[in-house]
């Protein structure tokens, strides 16, 4: 039977359409004349079908085993019943095949071939997307705000992909207006019955890792190292960066000139603060690092506590160090993985000539 003249034209339009290579139709096309044919029959026969995908020409055929006893009349045949049909030169063990010819079907078993075309052709493009994305996890992709459901945000990635942000993947105060592009980290992507579930994020802490691997070539490169990434999205991050080159300076590198590398990370994360910290085997000294920007006196680990320190500031560095609402210790302490105390020790001030004068004077009325 011959599909048409236009099959491979039609053919070629479906694999544009949906996206899928052209044995995936085909075998679809196979299935749904199979379906249709037990349809048909009313039984679960075995069935073969070969089909030129160029000339849109196909036969069908039913096909049995032959047998001494049957046990299964849909897939079986006695030799005696195959030489009363015609058969020769055939012998129990052998395979018989029978063509069939769908125009006999009728529009029952026609209607079953559609649904099947159609169930089979959406579970295909389904699986495509699902194998698009699932290779997918752990990197970012840029997407369309397209609508808020509830508490979720649907991302339109392409013509016929959308992801899901939950609530709890969305930055604090930051707006999601439909029409808007924005970049978002890969979460995971489950196979469900209707199909791909992809959720991203943009507060994981792989969308600035993956964005600094954009921006920043040393990173790109292997000769600059992401050591650790904490954030609290929307508002600040910490990065502990260390670099395998000694003549390149990591945190230079990361910031870019005149800051410009991280500015342009900052501003896609909704102007995120972003500090970017130089690691070290020294812990002491990472943890100096870590609760940059203020500037630490000294460091003393509790010997009582484990993995703990006590970090000594000036007063006037006690809010740099503590952060607002307790957010860069608390950095520091995710980022280095040791508990941090900040405590005030002013420097002893050394005497001044006026301190001295002042003393001397008292001592003189005391003795009078």
């Amino acid at each position: 039977m011959q599909l048409g003249k236009d099959f491979k034209k039609v053919l070629k339009q479906i694999e544009e359409e949906k996206g899928l290579p052209e044995e995936v139709i085909v075998s679809s096309l196979e299935a749904a004349m199979i379906s249709a044919y037990k349809k048909f029959k009313g039984g679960n026969q075995l069935m073969e079908v070969y089909m030129d995908a160029e000339s849109g020409e196909f036969t069908l055929y039913e096909v049995r085993m032959i047998v001494d006893s049957i046990e299964n009349p849909d897939s079986e045949i006695t030799l005696e019943e195959a030489i009363k049909r015609g058969y020769t030169d055939i012998t129990v063990g052998d395979v018989i095949r029978r063509e069939v010819f769908p125009e006999d079907f009728g529009r029952i078993a026609a209607q079953t071939a559609r649904q099947v075309i159609i169930q089979r052709l959406k579970d295909a493009e389904r699986q495509v997307v699902y194998e698009q994305f699932a290779d997918k996890i752990g990197n970012i992709v840029t997407g369309t705000i397209f609508k808020s459901e509830g508490d979720q945000i649907l991302v339109r990635l392409n013509e016929k992909t959308e992801a899901i942000m939950p609530k709890e993947e969305r930055i604090i105060g930051e707006k999601y207006i439909p029409g808007d592009r924005k970049k978002f980290y890969i979460l995971d992507v489950r196979q469900t019955t209707r199909g791909p579930r992809i959720i991203v994020s943009r507060t994981h802490p792989g969308l600035l890792r993956r964005l600094l691997e954009i921006e920043v070539p040393e990173i790109q490169d292997g000769i600059v190292e992401i050591r650790n990434i904490v954030r609290e999205a929307g508002t600040r991050a910490k990065i502990a960066v260390a670099t395998l080159d000694v003549n390149v300076e990591p945190l230079g590198a990361c910031v870019g000139k005149q800051g410009g590398r991280i500015k342009s990370i900052s501003s896609e994360l909704n102007g995120e603060r972003i500090d970017i910290i130089v690691w070290s085997t020294d812990i002491l000294s990472y943890i100096r690092n870590a609760l940059s920007p203020a500037k630490i006196i000294k460091i003393e680990p509790l010997l009582d506590q484990d993995r703990s320190v006590l970090a000594y500031v000036k007063s006037d560095q006690l809010s740099l160090a503590i952060g607002k609402a307790g957010q860069n210790v608390r950095l520091a302490a995710r980022l280095t993985g040791w508990k941090i105390d900040i405590k005030v020790k002013d420097e002893e001030k050394l005497p001044t000539m006026k301190d001295l004068f002042v003393d001397i004077s008292e001592m003189i009325e005391e003795r009078h």
